[in-house]
């Protein structure tokens, strides 16, 4: 799953983030999330969320989880 609808996405799950500084470079950052951050259902860049080790960055994808 891409990350762009937020009822895809709770805390707990693991993901793949694209921080705010890597956004030129596509660089994504894998993590575990606390919070959603996004307000909205859907964002058309990716649902922002906090990871557990305090990085925010947009979902670009959802991991399978174990």
């Amino acid at each position: 799953m891409d990350g762009k609808k937020r009822s895809d996405v709770r805390p707990g799950i693991q993901v793949n983030v694209i921080l705010k500084q890597d956004q030129r470079s596509g660089k994504k950052t894998q993590g575990v999330v606390k919070d959603l951050l996004t307000n909205s259902a859907t964002h058309p860049h990716g649902i922002k969320v906090r990871l557990e080790d305090g990085q925010v960055g947009r979902v670009c994808e959802i991991l399978p989880q174990k």
